[in-house]
This record gives structure tokens, sequence and C-alpha cells, in this order.
């Protein structure tokens, strides 16, 4: 029997790795932990978690196919668990930053159900950014 304990690495095919770098660390607060240019990946840390960026005309990427688009995506979504989650003080700091907010809502995640935010990266994929579940 497999049993998953948390998700490892998410794996992001990124048109401009540069601008997605600066959105998944300046914005979200992620910091890169390796790269390899060579094969067109630049892993970052998220909590415990790692996301990846392949850049879709390096080694990696190239496997992909198309680039994604307005059209089309790689990932429905990606949700990231939140530490201290203020949903006032999240929304003013992704408006400072000029990130395109979606659907503010009570959703079911890995802990229960909880407050969650929806926001996109700069190649439009969509991210869930969870707190608690509720008491």
């Amino acid at each position: 029997m497999i049993r998953i304990a948390e998700i490892d690495h998410v794996v992001l095919r990124a048109i401009d790795t540069d601008v997605m770098q600066r959105f998944y660390c300046d914005v979200l607060g992620c910091r890169e932990e390796r790269r390899q240019d060579e094969i067109g990946l630049v892993q970052l840390r998220a909590g415990s978690s790692l996301i990846d960026l392949v850049s879709i005309g390096g080694k990696l990427g190239r496997h992909g196919g198309a680039a994604p688009s307005g059209e089309g995506h790689n990932m429905d979504h990606l949700c990231l668990r939140v530490e201290d989650y203020d949903e006032a003080a999240i929304l003013a700091y992704l408006k400072a930053h000029d990130v395109r907010i979606g659907e503010l809502g009570s959703r079911y995640g890995a802990q229960g159900e909880g407050p969650s935010i929806y926001l996109y990266d700069p190649q439009g994929n969509m991210i869930e950014l969870k707190g608690p579940p509720a008491a």
C-alpha cells in the first residue's frame, strides 16, 4: 500500500523563468534552492515542498509540447497553505504587487474546510492560498 505524506514538488513549464521566479520569490516568499541551467530548471523552496520552473525552450521543457497560454495551462491550480493566514493583509499585499486576484471563499483542503484566495501568476496559472481549517 502507498501512503502519501505530502506534496514533494510541482513542476511548471515557464515561458519566461525569470519573470516566474521573481513572482514566486518576491511576491509569494519562495527562495531559490537549486538551479540547473543546462537543462533549464530552477527549483524554488516553498515551505517543505518545491516548485520547479522549467523553461519551455530548455531540455526538459521541450518535452511538454506547446507553451502555456491564455487558452491552455499547465495545470488547474496549485494550492499553497499559508502560515498565520490574515486575509485582509494578504489581499492588501497582493494588490500592492499588482497581482490579479480571483475568487475568495471557503474551500476544502488537506487539513479541512477553511478560507482561501485564488490568484494568478504572471503566466496565468491559478494559485490558491489556503488558510487553516475553520474551528
